[in-house]
């Protein structure tokens, strides 16, 4: 009888822990997978796929109760030959230069003020916080009425001073000015609440080694807590000025692009351009020039921010 003999395979155990570990890491992205797929899954249908359509809308002659017709960037090129979209441009920039700065600035103020403890301080930041959570429907609303030209109580107690109030809504000059200071006086708060806390995790020792060489409150301000807080200054100034770039339900409500133009911004233009002029496709292209407007500023800013944004090692 012939005897068979088999060789035994030679027992490894690195071997084995590699293969457990890949099968470890394995499961480990399944799992990392199946926890992010609700907001991959919602991203992908509410934001990538919509956004993927208005781009392919862009390209057509799109009219909302008609056919649709292939036309390349032609939508594209009107846009840039378009008066109304230069002056809808032109309105958006200079509200965007308005309430920038202008909330940042007052946002830096209130901050400032309201850092340190004392006496009804919650009432005071709660009071400066509360429009931010307000409707802006509703906070519009009340501040057209606020700003009427004859029974608006803006005026009526200026009429008490013996002041003639202007038609603030209602003055080419005005109007877009009356806008950003209600927008401002709005979402303040937001910005106060980022600043504050930013104030807040600055080391007490460099302020106290300030104090021990006489420093004056404004260069602690300058020369520390600025500084210290610019990150933050620079998250408040991108978000800002893209909100301020996609400014519409103050406008709609308060003014309606006018008067003679002089509030309409480039969200409102597109929502006229798609509902009142019912072409779809015009509207998607100006949108997406907004997008590319929005994204150059953003990547501009990041190349730029560190020549004045401190970033403690």
């Amino acid at each position: 009888m012939t005897k068979i003999v088999t060789k035994e395979k030679e027992f490894n155990p690195k071997l084995i822990t590699k293969q457990k570990g890949l099968n470890a890491k394995w499961r480990d992205n399944l799992t990392g997978w199946f926890f992010i797929s609700p907001m991959l899954l919602g991203f992908i249908i509410f934001m990538f796929a919509p956004l993927v359509y208005a781009f392919f809308m862009s390209l057509n002659d799109w009219p909302l109760l008609g056919e649709k017709t292939f036309i390349g960037i032609e939508n594209y090129q009107g846009v840039i030959e378009d008066p109304t979209f230069i002056i809808s441009l032109k309105n958006t920039a200079l509200f965007s230069l308005g309430l920038v700065p202008l909330n940042i600035l007052l946002a830096l103020l209130l901050a400032s003020l309201l850092k340190n403890n004392f006496a009804g301080i919650g009432f005071f930041r709660t009071a400066i916080f509360v429009p931010v959570i307000t409707s802006m429907v509703v906070w519009a609303i009340v501040w057209k009425y606020l700003l009427a030209p004859e029974l608006g109580v803006i005026n009526q107690l200026l009429d008490l001073a013996g002041i003639q109030g202007p038609s603030w809504l209602l003055n080419t000059n005005t109007a877009l000015p009356s806008v950003i200071f209600i927008s401002v006086i709005k979402n303040v708060g937001l910005n106060m609440i980022l600043f504050l806390v930013a104030m807040q995790q600055v080391p007490t020792e460099l302020y106290e080694a300030a104090e021990l060489d006489g420093a004056s409150p404004f260069k602690k301000f300058r020369k520390i807590t600025l500084p210290l807080i610019t990150p933050t200054v620079f998250l408040t100034m991108i978000i800002t000025t893209i909100g301020a770039m996609k400014v519409f339900g103050q406008i709609y409500i308060m003014t309606r692009g006018g008067p003679v133009d002089s509030t309409k911004v480039i969200v409102y233009y597109i929502w006229e351009t798609a509902f009142k002029h019912f072409d779809m496709g015009y509207a998607s292209a100006i949108a997406f020039v907004l997008f590319f407007i929005l994204l150059a500023f953003t990547i501009l800013s990041w190349v730029v921010r560190k020549r004045w944004v401190f970033y403690e090692e």
